[in-house]
């Protein structure tokens, strides 16, 4: 084994939910709850926050066999996406913005309703942008960020129709995981 990749590993290790507590602690979490809330009463979308301090042990075991950190990060948010049930909205119009802190890497999922419309290249630029933020340390600045870009990309294909019934579908708070 590589000293990066056993310095990759135990980094994982180390860090715990506490960890991801202390980066986004309950007020910014409270925050975001409070953007998510007001995002979704402008459209018909639903959005999820998930902080993770570290990969899980069973994922870290796969590093190297063909799979890159960043593969690794990938699944582990399309997992969460399944687990949150983000997939789970009348239109198909879930997203979830996942933050891995180990790695200060997020990952964005959409579901195929809207990622019917909107291409890979604009969720990898935003991805990118709110990584020099996360390198930094700025968490909460960089998830509101990205609220607000998701927000603008959900307003363009899923704005509130007046009159119409608006159901928060999904739980408006961030969750550690």
């Amino acid at each position: 084994m590589s000293e990066h990749k056993l310095q990759r590993m135990l980094r994982h290790l180390w860090l715990d939910t506490a960890d991801a507590k202390r980066a986004v602690p309950p007020d910014a979490m409270q925050r975001l709850k409070q953007r998510v809330a007001a995002s979704e009463s402008r459209h018909s979308g639903e959005i999820r926050i998930c902080v993770e301090a570290a990969l899980p042990a069973s994922y870290l075991l796969r590093l190297g066999k063909n799979l890159s950190i960043s593969q690794l990060t990938r699944q582990r948010a399309v997992m969460l996406f399944g687990k949150l049930r983000v997939w789970d909205t009348e239109q198909n119009n879930g997203v979830l913005i996942y933050l891995l802190l180990a790695e200060r890497a997020i990952e964005i999922i959409a579901d195929r309703g809207l990622a019917r419309h909107v291409p890979r290249e604009p969720w990898q630029a935003m991805t990118q942008r709110m990584s020099a933020a996360f390198r930094e340390g700025r968490f909460e600045e960089g998830l509101n960020k990205t609220v607000e870009e998701v927000t603008g990309l959900l307003l363009a294909h899923f704005p509130t129709v007046p009159g119409a019934q608006q159901d928060n579908e999904l739980p408006d708070e961030p969750v550690f995981n």
